[in-house]
């Protein structure tokens, strides 16, 4: 087993807009990204309890074979800039990613 982000070339996360946060995931090897994408260890279910939100939360959970990568949009608790934001770029919430354990 290894962990996601020694597989990954990339994890980040960013706004996408003051409402969502996107989290993205890149690789820089074929067989990498696609025994990510065929372990089943990404899917809504899966990130909604990583991040601890309802799974309608997340908006968008794709993977884009063409460029090795795998995109995750999901509704913030807080808005960007507001009052509790921790994050106001949202730069920082990709760690509980890191760790899931691939197959």
């Amino acid at each position: 087993m290894e962990k996601l982000y020694e597989l990954a070339k990339v994890l980040r996360s960013k706004n996408s807009g003051p409402f969502e946060l996107t989290l993205d995931i890149l690789f820089d090897d074929k067989e990498k990204y696609d025994h990510v994408k065929n372990s089943g260890k990404l899917t809504a279910e899966s990130v909604s309890v990583l991040y601890h939100v309802e799974i309608e939360s997340i908006r968008h959970l794709v993977f884009f074979d063409q460029a090795l990568g795998i995109k995750i949009t999901l509704l913030r608790e807080v808005s960007s800039g507001t009052i509790g934001d921790r994050d106001v770029y949202g730069a920082q919430q990709h760690a509980p990613l890191m760790n899931i354990l691939i197959d």
